[in-house]
């Protein structure tokens, strides 16, 4: 399989499939996996029990250093765009922090106007995860006209694609042909010949992202995509930044919270990562994810007549074990999908497809039908439907920049999870342990980082965020992209983070369904009252 991201990506209301889903943290390649930061050289720190404390997190000065100042003056002009009622604008930020004179990058935002009475509360921030999920598309797609009206009468619902990302300067990699080859390669390498197919093609994905982004490539990070929104803060006249992120927009918002204490709002952050982390762990940890998600769906599968995988009294382990069968099929034979580029649904596409349905539960009798016609009538139609909507690929067989920007912000905020295909050989029986039906995949799709151009510049460490106002953490208690652990690790690191639990499945939890929930995070956005810390929804 070939999922290159995973924890990184699917947010929540990105391509839930069933409609906007958040975008993960897309770990290694399915996973280009989660977490961190910043730009110029990987400064040293000191180092906690925790993880460790990053000098260029340091919490920066209140005063705009006189070099920012012309960045943080901007009046941006808005126009009408896209969809009615929506304003767009273009704001500059430095390329390099340590170098504003150096150049420019040009940051997309939208926004759209409070639409009732009572008293502005500001603008509403909001990023659905990735890194690579446009934050536009999210906001003009489900944010901007989903979100409770109350939210929507009271705040100006905004957003900025980040660096890198979709309509801020996208960071571009292979074309739509070459992408299809990348999508298929084998991630569960049977003898030397499939491993160094493997990783010619990561070597060749690297090499088409240092070619077409070379500029770009060094100034991705998280910790300048979290400067850039206090930049976007000023141009939208805020004196502090109200947030709603979900997946890795969590790790994005608490990267802001960090550098930025005491110019945070109303901030919520959504199935939640852990900054602690390094890439290793956060990919074995999605890894036990996605196979706790599994699990539920098969012991969901079992209940309907047309489980393909095993009828009443079949157990989840079993159900794993009739889909590994069936990829091994797949991996010999791939079966044809009715594609107009003649595409056939192998191994890789398979497990996509599958992985993509783990992240909203109200995808599972899509995926059951999926699978229903895939082993019992050969036809691969469905799973690449799937695997399509995660890569973000339209029936032209153009994608977005998602899986392009997703790997570079990853790979520049942290060091990489494998060096050698050698480590990934001698990891495998752990992945395994973690997941039966994923574990190989996955652990061969977290080598991806080890072939950039560009060296990380970030690693694991603590945000504490001394003296911002409360946070609002949601942990999905089964949430297979952002594990639950995850959001109990953030709120504890903060020193303002209130923990909010939902006991279900899925990725994040905020208007996923949950009255509970979302009246919880309501009132916090509109009466500026947290929820208490430790308080449990179902």
């Amino acid at each position: 399989m070939h999922t290159r991201s995973t924890s990184r990506r699917p947010s929540p209301h990105r391509a839930r499939l069933s409609r906007t889903r958040a975008t993960a943290r897309l770990l290694a390649p399915l996973l280009t996996a989660a977490a961190l930061l910043v730009t110029a050289c990987s400064a040293g720190g000191t180092t906690t029990s925790k993880g460790t404390v990053n000098a260029a997190l340091a919490t920066l000065p209140r005063p705009t250093p006189s070099a920012l100042a012309p960045y943080y003056s901007q009046r941006p002009h808005w126009r009408s765009c896209g969809v009615s009622g929506f304003q767009c604008t273009t704001v500059k930020a430095p390329l390099d922090y340590a170098e504003p004179g150096a150049g420019d990058v040009r940051l997309a935002v939208a926004r759209k106007k409070a639409t009732g009475r009572g008293k502005p509360l500001g603008s509403l921030l909001v990023n659905p995860g990735g890194p690579g999920g446009s934050a536009i598309d999210y906001l003009q797609q489900y944010a901007g006209v989903g979100y409770p009206a109350n939210v929507r009468a009271r705040y100006d619902m905004a957003a900025v694609d980040p660096r890198g990302v979709a309509r801020s300067e996208p960071v571009q990699c292979l074309d739509g042909r070459r992408m299809d080859a990348y999508t298929q390669t084998d991630l569960t390498p049977d003898d030397g010949k499939e491993r160094d197919a493997l990783v010619a093609a990561d070597k060749k994905f690297t090499e088409s992202c240092g070619a077409h982004s070379a500029r770009l490539l060094r100034h991705v990070s998280t910790v300048e995509a979290a400067r850039d929104m206090d930049i976007v803060r000023a141009a939208l006249g805020d004196r502090k930044l109200n947030y709603v992120g979900a997946s890795y927009g969590t790790f994005l918002g608490a990267t802001y919270a960090g550098l930025f204490p005491e110019r945070v709002g109303r901030m919520v952050l959504d199935g939640a990562m852990d900054p602690t982390l390094d890439a290793r762990r956060l990919n074995l940890d999605q890894t036990a994810g996605f196979e706790a998600a599994f699990q539920a769906f098969a012991k969901d599968c079992v209940r309907h007549a047309d489980c393909p995988l095993g009828g009443r009294g079949t157990t989840p382990a079993q159900v794993g074990d009739h889909l590994r069968s069936f990829f091994r099929k797949l991996d010999a034979h791939p079966i044809p999908a009715g594609d107009a580029d003649g595409r056939k649904v192998g191994e890789a596409l398979a497990t996509t497809g599958v992985i993509a349905a783990m992240y909203d539960e109200g995808s599972w009798a899509q995926l059951r039908g999926a699978l229903n016609s895939a082993m019992k009538e050969n036809d691969g139609a469905g799973l690449l439907t799937l695997s399509d909507s995660y890569y973000e690929r339209d029936a032209s067989g153009r994608y977005s920049n998602l899986m392009s920007a997703n790997t570079a912000v990853n790979c520049v905020d942290l060091p990489p999870a494998f060096n050698h295909p050698e480590q990934v050989r001698k990891a495998l029986p752990q992945f395994r342990k973690a997941s039966p039906v994923f574990g190989e995949g996955l652990a061969w799709a977290s080598l991806n980082c080890a072939y950039w151009p560009v060296k990380a510049t970030g690693e694991p460490h603590r945000i504490t965020a001394e003296g911002a106002a409360p946070i609002v953490v949601v942990g999905t208690t089964r949430d297979p992209a952002t594990p639950y652990r995850w959001a109990q690790s953030l709120a504890h690191q903060l020193s303002s983070g209130r923990l909010l639990t939902y006991a279900g499945d899925g990725h994040t939890a905020y208007g996923r369904g949950s009255a509970c929930i979302d009246s919880a995070i309501n009132t916090y956005l509109l009466r500026g009252t947290p929820p208490a810390g430790g308080k449990r929804c179902s």
